[in-house]
């Protein structure tokens, strides 16, 4: 699997990050080719075009707003898990967003690529929810 983590100090308020954080639909807004879709348990990223697209499910399988989430990623391409997790930092923030995921298919020895590819996507939806 690829564990990564992401460390953002912002002057949001905890509320004010946790809720832009957790707002899953916005995500597509930074991740090309990919619309959410709600589900009773979570949600769906839905990423590419027409025939050419995969669904990556999650399940909020943790909640403990305003502060932690944790989501299981039970697709048949992407596997693992996501946590985030916000803090107060003074006036501000800090947020961590913790994911260990392995696309099915890809060997081990590329979790290096996997890692990242998917640090530098969740970077970008992480900095932009947040702005």
């Amino acid at each position: 699997m690829a564990l990564f983590e992401i460390v953002r100090e912002v002057g949001l308020p905890p509320e004010e990050s946790w809720k832009r954080l957790t707002d899953w639909e916005q995500h597509a807004r930074h991740v090309p080719l990919t619309r959410i879709i709600l589900t009773d348990s979570g949600f769906i990223a839905r990423t590419g075009f027409w025939r050419a697209a995969f669904d990556d499910p999650m399940e909020v399988v943790e909640w403990r707003e305003p502060s932690f989430c944790r989501l299981e990623k039970r697709g048949r391409f992407v596997t693992g898990w996501a946590e985030v997790l916000v803090e107060p930092r003074g006036p501000g923030s800090r947020v961590t967003w913790r994911e260990d995921l392995h696309v099915r298919g890809l060997p081990r020895a590329l979790d290096h690529l996997t890692r990242a590819v998917s640090t530098r996507v969740f970077s970008r939806v992480i900095d932009g929810l947040l702005a």
